[in-house]
């Protein structure tokens, strides 16, 4: 399985908007790709939240041909969504971790 984190300091002023257009369109959108089967939405604790709460998406595919699958079909598109509306008002980092046991 691969697991795509998406790591993300979102602004005070917007953290609410963020959070229920996260719950309400932008993961279902991810999640109607067919490309996941499973993920998760964690906010950080024990971290500085003078300028911002951090959240890790954690997204679970299958296989390395499916994240694949992902990038070049959805990932820009989405991406691009998140940008257009947040604009300014966050940071993100993606990483992708093989998973080896669970």
């Amino acid at each position: 399985m691969i697991l795509y984190n998406v790591t993300v300091k979102i602004d005070h002023a917007v953290h609410d908007d963020w959070k229920a257009w996260m719950c309400d369109v932008h993961i279902p959108e991810i999640m109607d790709t067919g490309l996941f089967h499973e993920y998760k939405m964690c906010k950080l604790i024990g971290i500085e939240e003078e300028d911002g709460i951090t959240y890790a998406i954690q997204y679970v595919s299958p296989d390395m041909n499916s994240f694949q699958e992902y990038q070049e079909k959805h990932a820009a598109r989405l991406q691009q969504d998140h940008m257009k509306r947040f604009e300014n008002r966050y940071v993100a980092f993606r990483t992708l971790m093989e998973v080896v046991s669970s």
